[in-house]
C-alpha cells in the first residue's frame, strides 16, 4: 500500500487521523444544533450531546495521547502524527468547536426566550421570585455546601472529575486591597437540579428558570463570615477516565474494577474549563494545581451544557418545538401470536429499532423465563438500562430453576458502576454471571434459549447490532434478528462455551467471531469481491458502521477499489479512509448521517457476483473491535429479510437531507438537493409496516 499519493506539492497521508476525524464527527453533531430546520428543543439536545461527547473524548482519547506525550513517545501513528503534534491540533480544533458551540447556545437561548422559555439572572427576578429563591437557597442549597479554603495549612482539596465548582477570591473585610487575596472553592452540588424553575409572574405563560450556580454565587457571602468576595467564577476539570486494569493478575475482576473506579477521581488532569473573565489570581491557583496551562478553555456561558438534555425533557407544553412523536410498532410476524417459539420455528424475524418496538425482545426473554419447557437462557449484556425489565425476567428464570448464564461486561466505559450493581443482583437470584475473558471486552449482542421439544433440544437465537437496553432502543437505529436456524444455534452454543469455559476457537458454521476470525472473514469477503471484479462480474460492497479506523481494513478497501470494486461506506463517526483519490480510492464513496436518531446499525452487503451476502454485526471496523473484543457477525439467510436490509442501505445512500459526503481532502460536505427530490432516510421508515410490505 502506498504511503503517499499526488504530486510533490500535494503529497499527504492516504489516511485521515482517527482523533481529528472524531472531532469532525462532533462538529457534525453541532451542525444539527445550528440547523434552523431542526426543532428548537431538539437543537438544545444536540448541544448537550456535543458536551457529553467531548467529555468522554477528552477523558479517554486525549488522556491517552497526553500520557504518550508525557513519557516522551514520539513515534508517528499510521496517519503520520506524533502525540505532541496531534495534541496541538486537537486543542486548536477543540477551542474553535467550543467557541462555536457557545455562540450557538447564546443564539438558542435568545430563540427560546421568544418561545416563552427564559433563563434569568438573579437581578432579573421580581420580588416574589427573589424571596422564593432566597428561601430555597437557605433551606435546601446552603446545608449541602462546603466551602474549602486553600492556604498554607489547607492543601488544595480533591476536585472531582467533571464536577462543577466555583472559585472564590476573597479578602478580609478589615485588610487593605493591596494584600494578597485569599482563595477558596465550592462544589456546585450535583445532587441538586442544575436549573430551578421559578414561579410564574402574574399568570404569565412564560417558563422561567435560574441556574443553580448563579443562586450560589449570589449568596456566596453567607459562606465566608468576615471576608468579602472579590470574584466568583465557575471552573471544571476533566481527568483521565480510562481504567488501567491488569486483568491477568486480578484475582477478582469485579473488586478490581470497583477499586479503579474510585481511583478515577484522582486521574491526571486533562482539561481545565473556566468561565470567561475569571479572576487572574483564581486562574493562577488553578493552573498551578492542575498543570494544564496548554489545555485551558475559557467559556463564555454556563460550563457543562449536558444539563440541557434533562432540562428539555422536563419542559411542558412545547411539543410544537420537538420532533413529532413516533410510536414504535410491534413486529408484524409476532403481533398475532402469543408463542414466539412457534413463529420462529416457521420463519426468521427481523426487527428494526426504533421504528419497531424493543418490547418484542423483552417479551421473548419473558416468555423463555416462564416457559416450563425452556431449560437454559444464555445472554450477553454490555449496557443495560437503569430499570431493566429484562434483568427481572432473567432473575425470575433463575429462581424458577432454569440455567441462566449472563456474560456481563463490567468494563463498559462509564457504565461500570451500574453493571457491577446488576451483576450482584443477578448472582443473588441464582444466575451464573460471567465477566468475560481476560483482556477482552465482550461486545457481542446475542441471546440463546434452549428448549425441550418432543424429546429433543431446540435452540432459539436473537442477535443484534445494539445493546439490550430499553432506553437506547428508542433513540438508536439498530437491527435485531430472531432465528431458529440450527447452524446459527450451534454456533451460539459454542460461543458461550468459549466465553464461560475452556473451549478453543473453531471453524464456525455460519457466524464470524472476533478476535479469532472476524477480521479474516471480512478480508476474505473483500477479496472475493476483488475476484469477481477481475472476472468482469458484479462486485460491490456496502458497509454501514459507526467507525472505520482499522488500517488493515482500510488497506483492503483501497485494494478493492483499485481492482474495480464499487464501495459505499455509510459511517456515522470516525473514518480514517480517504475516498475519491485517483489511483487509490476513486471507487469508494463515504457518507455520514447525523439526524434525529443515533445511527448505530452495523450492516454489511457483498454483491458476490449477483448472489448477495448480507450480514449484521456488533462490530465496527476498528482495531479494538477486531482484535481486543469478543464481537459477532451473523449472516441474514432469509431472502426476504436480506431485501429489507438492502433497502435500508440503499435508503441511507439516497439521503440528501442529513447525509454529508466525505471528500478527498477529508472535509464533510452536505449534498445539494436543488435538483433532487429530498430524501431523509431516517424518516423514510416512519411507516415501518408499509415499508416492509
Amino acid at each position: 500500500m502506498p504511503h503517499k499519493y499526488g504530486n510533490s506539492q500535494t503529497m499527504q497521508s492516504p489516511y485521515i487521523n482517527r482523533d481529528l476525524s472524531w472531532l469532525d464527527f462532533n462538529r457534525r453533531v453541532l451542525e444539527e444544533a445550528q440547523d434552523i430546520t431542526t426543532p428548537l428543543i431538539e437543537r438544545l439536545k444536540f448541544l448537550s450531546i456535543v458536551s457529553t461527547n467531548l467529555d468522554e473524548y477528552m477523558g479517554v482519547r486525549v488522556a491517552g495521547i497526553q500520557v504518550q506525550w508525557k513519557v516522551g513517545y514520539d513515534k508517528k501513528d499510521f496517519s503520520g502524527y506524533t502525540p505532541s503534534g496531534l495534541l496541538k491540533r486537537i486543542v486548536r480544533r477543540t477551542t474553535k468547536l467550543v467557541a462555536d458551540q457557545y455562540r450557538t447556545y447564546r443564539e438558542l437561548i435568545r430563540q427560546s426566550a421568544k418561545e416563552g422559555i427564559h433563563f434569568l439572572e438573579y437581578g432579573d427576578l421580581n420580588v416574589t421570585q427573589q424571596r422564593i429563591v432566597d428561601q430555597y437557597y437557605h433551606e435546601i442549597i446552603f446545608p449541602v455546601l462546603t466551602p474549602m479554603a486553600v492556604d498554607q495549612s489547607r492543601p488544595f482539596p480533591l476536585v472531582h472529575n467533571l464536577g462543577l465548582y466555583l472559585s472564590i477570591v476573597l479578602r478580609k473585610e478589615e485588610e487593605a486591597e493591596a494584600e494578597e487575596p485569599f482563595f477558596s472553592i465550592v462544589q456546585v452540588p450535583s445532587i441538586l437540579p442544575r436549573f430551578i424553575k421559578l414561579p410564574r409572574r402574574n399568570n404569565s405563560k412564560k417558563q422561567e428558570y435560574i441556574l443553580l450556580e448563579q443562586v450560589i454565587s449570589q449568596h456566596i457571602h453567607t459562606l465566608y463570615s468576615g471576608y468579602s468576595p472579590l470574584a466568583v467564577h465557575q471552573f471544571r476539570v476533566t481527568r483521565n477516565a480510562d481504567l488501567p486494569l491488569n486483568e491477568e493478575e486480578a484475582e477478582d475482576l469485579l473488586e478490581q474494577i470497583e477499586k479503579e473506579l474510585r481511583r478515577r477521581r484522582w486521574g491526571m488532569p486533562i482539561r481545565l474549563e473556566v468561565e470567561r473573565g475569571i479572576h487572574p489570581y483564581a486562574l493562577e491557583m488553578l493552573v498551578e494545581e492542575f498543570e494544564v496551562d496548554d489545555r485551558i478553555f475559557e467559556i463564555e456561558g454556563p460550563l457543562d451544557l449536558s444539563y440541557l438534555m434533562k432540562f428539555t425533557e422536563g419542559l411542558m407544553k412545547v411539543d410544537h418545538l420537538r420532533y413529532s412523536r413516533i410510536e414504535p410498532v410491534y413486529p408484524e410476524p409476532l403481533t398475532n401470536q402469543s408463542d414466539f417459539f412457534e413463529v420462529l420455528r416457521q420463519q426468521d424475524v427481523l426487527v428494526f429499532h426504533p421504528y419497531e418496538s424493543f418490547e418484542a425482545i423483552l417479551d421473548f426473554i419473558d416468555q423463555a423465563a416462564h416457559d416450563p419447557n425452556v431449560l437454559a437462557i444464555k445472554m450477553t449484556l454490555y449496557r443495560v438500562s437503569g430499570d431493566s425489565s429484562l434483568i427481572r425476567s432473567l432473575m425470575q428464570a433463575a429462581e424458577a430453576g432454569k440455567q441462566v448464564t449472563v456474560v456481563l461486561e463490567l468494563k463498559a466505559r462509564f457504565d461500570e458502576e451500574r453493571n457491577i450493581a446488576w451483576a450482584k443482583e443477578l448472582e443473588k437470584a441464582g444466575c451464573h454471571v460471567v465477566y468475560g475473558l481476560a483482556g477482552l471486552k465482550t461486545h457481542a449482542k446475542i441471546t440463546l434459549v434452549v428448549r425441550q421439544e418432543q424429546g429433543k433440544l431446540e435452540r432459539y437465537v436473537h442477535v443484534g447490532t445494539g445493546n439490550y437496553n430499553e432506553n437506547t432502543a428508542r433513540l438508536y437505529t439498530d437491527i435485531g434478528l430472531f432465528t431458529s436456524n440450527s447452524e446459527i444455534g450451534d454456533d451460539a452454543s459454542v460461543l458461550f462455551n468459549e466465553i464461560t469455559g475452556y473451549s478453543s476457537p473453531r471453524e464456525w458454521r455460519q457466524v464470524a467471531v472476533a478476535p479469532s476470525g472476524l477480521q479474516d472473514k471480512l478480508r476474505e469477503l473483500i477479496h472475493r469481491e476483488i475476484a469477481w471484479a477481475s472476472k468482469g462480474k458484479p462486485a460491490r460492497i456496502i458497509a454501514k458502521i459507526n467507525s472505520l479506523s482499522s488500517q488493515v481494513l482500510v488497506d483492503e478497501l483501497y485494494l478493492a477499489s483499485q481492482a474495480g470494486v464499487k464501495i459505499d461506506l455509510i459511517i456515522r463517526g470516525i473514518c480514517c479512509l480517504r475516498p475519491g483519490v485517483q489511483g487509490l480510492s476513486e471507487n469508494i464513496r463515504v457518507i455520514s448521517i447525523v439526524d434525529r436518531y443515533l445511527e448505530h446499525t452495523r450492516l454489511f452487503y457483498f454483491e458476490n457476483g449477483g448472489e448477495a451476502d448480507v450480514w449484521l454485526s456488533s462490530a465496527d471496523w476498528m482495531s479494538r473491535n477486531l482484535t481486543r473484543r469478543i464481537e459477532l457477525m451473523c449472516p441474514v439467510l432469509n431472502p426476504k429479510l436480506k431485501g429489507y436490509i438492502i433497502d435500508i442501505l440503499k435508503s441511507s445512500l439516497r439521503d440528501n437531507v442529513k447525509a454529508r459526503r466525505l471528500t478527498e481532502k477529508g472535509v464533510y460536505e452536505r449534498r445539494a438537493i436543488d435538483t433532487e427530490i429530498p430524501h431523509r432516510s431516517q424518516f423514510a421508515f416512519n411507516d415501518i409496516q408499509s415499508w416492509k410490505h
